[in-house]
């Protein structure tokens, strides 16, 4: 079996009546979610589409998202799933580096949609709740899954673009079945769990993650659209969730919303985090707060969203992101790609299954990254004993303060312990005579208070001199991507 769109179909033979996909009052079974994506694969096919060309998919979180998403591979399509809050230019650029011959958007987005698929000249399907049902009735179903090859191209996820253009990590029928086999057998998922899809189905952690586990499971997706902590504990006691999956952000809101003592948790089993590294204090106080105890693990859209987690079976070490999952290898190099010594910081760097085949059409990027057939990820760690991981930082992210080197990362987790700190960024502030001062934009707990010289002195007694930042400034929200994570290119600097 090497198209994924298998795995949907042998679900909806074996168990055609459990629900599949569920946003609150609409439910899906798995013969019907089997059927729609069918349908979907007919309409897809009538505007020209054959096995290899490129779909665009630009949908929220609601049923239609898995609908599309396995009618295009079942037609052996390529799956481009987009942000749907993208303006004119961005769908373009999109959709012409891709080379898509179709895009599906949502009504609530489409004039963006509408100017940039007329910009690159690409048919357009407008997704509206109660006539798209209509366009897919009116199709005629695809009967049969295509064959399609382990390498073949399944999915192209663009990364941010936080250097340069967005890049199209290529992902292979084979990549997201072997990610979606490790994760389903790293937290045991099976027909009866309920997973809780907040994170974007768009993004690679969401799609892997919570949507093609869970249909591997034959398990439940109960979705939320919209990331909001009060809707997301009403859905987990309503539906009795058993996993949520989400980013730092998401544990630090569900942790301080004010709803959460009013609401029975008590159904999750497990908790999976990824996307930045989770603050230890935050993870310490969910454990406690929910009684479900958080895995963090880590990986990038290059990896399936995979490559090492703290699995249920041992020790969790508060703060690492564990160890290689599947047949993933990870060594840690320096700038010349030599491994470093033990208890050194260095680049992670990964091979195996989990591995994108390589940028879409971008072949320099490929080489760049892949040197000596290692994928270089940019993100900085250390190896303690036993062999679990701990991120120190991006590579990009660093601060070098007059020569010395200074992780981000390591400033948040103490600024974290601070009882009035709500969410940090540690940034570079551009410094005339050291090159870099370190600086903090800092967001409060509502009601709490601080000011800047209590929170420069709490810093300055618990790290070393040339760590502390020196300029500390309040914001109400940090600015954060689609998933939550906070984006540090996108701190606004202090004015002088």
């Amino acid at each position: 079996m090497s198209n994924f769109a298998e795995v949907l179909s042998a679900a909806a033979a074996e168990s055609p009546d459990r629900p599949a996909v569920k946003l609150d009052d609409t439910v899906l079974n798995y013969a019907a979610l089997d059927g729609a994506a069918a349908l979907a694969a007919g309409m897809l096919r009538a505007h020209g589409v054959e096995a290899g060309d490129r779909v665009a998919i630009q949908l929220p979180n609601v049923p239609y998202f898995p609908v599309v998403y396995y009618g295009a591979l079942r037609l052996g399509a390529v799956v481009v799933p987009l942000n749907p809050l993208l303006k004119a230019g961005e769908v373009e650029y999109h959709l012409t580096d891709s080379g898509a011959k179709v895009l599906v958007s949502w009504h609530g987005f489409s004039d963006e949609a509408t100017a940039g698929s007329e910009a690159a000249g690409v048919d357009l399907v407008v997704v509206v709740p109660g006539e798209f049902e209509g366009i897919l009735g009116g199709s005629e179903p695809v009967a049969e899954v295509a064959d399609r090859a382990d390498d073949d191209p399944a999915v192209i996820i663009y990364t941010s673009g936080t250097t340069g253009t967005p890049k199209g990590a290529t992902l292979t029928h084979s990549n997201i079945a072997t990610s979606a086999q490790v994760a389903l057998d790293l937290v045991d998922a099976g027909p009866d769990s309920v997973t809780v899809a907040t994170l974007p189905l768009f993004h690679v952690f969401g799609m892997n993650s919570i949507m093609n586990v869970s249909v591997a499971a034959q398990g439940l997706m109960t979705l939320v659209p919209r990331f909001e902590p009060g809707k997301v504990l009403e859905v987990i006691e309503r539906d009795g969730a058993t996993v949520f999956g989400g980013v730092p952000t998401m544990y630090t809101a569900l942790l301080n919303d004010p709803e959460r003592e009013n609401r029975d948790a008590s159904s999750l089993e497990l908790c999976v985090s990824g996307g930045s590294a989770l603050p230890v204090e935050i993870l310490r106080g969910f454990d406690q707060a929910f009684d479900c105890k958080v895995l963090e693990g880590y990986g990038l859209s290059e990896t399936n969203g995979m490559g090492t987690f703290n699995t249920p079976d041992r020790e969790r070490k508060p703060g690492s992101i564990g160890t290689p999952v599947g047949d993933t290898e990870i060594r840690l190099v320096d700038d010349d790609d030599n491994e470093v010594p033990d208890g050194e910081p260095g680049e992670i760097v990964m091979r195996g299954s989990l591995v994108m085949k390589g940028y879409w059409n971008r072949d320099d990027a490929t080489e760049e990254v892949m040197r000596g057939g290692w994928f270089h990820t940019g993100d900085i760690a250390t190896a303690d004993e036993d062999g679990y991981l701990f991120i120190v930082d991006r590579k990009k992210d660093l601060i070098i303060r007059g020569g010395y080197n200074v992780y981000p990362r390591e400033l948040e987790e103490v600024l974290y312990e601070h009882p009035a700190v709500r969410e940090a960024a540690v940034v570079g502030v551009p410094d005339e005579s050291l090159g870099e001062e370190v600086g903090a934009a800092v967001a409060l707990k509502e009601g709490a208070d601080a000011d800047e010289d209590e929170l420069r002195a709490y810093m300055k007694s618990k790290v070393a001199a040339y760590k502390y930042p020196r300029t500390i400034w309040f914001v109400d929200e940090l600015p954060k991507g689609p998933t939550g994570k906070i984006l540090k290119r996108e701190v606004e600097l202090p004015e002088d």
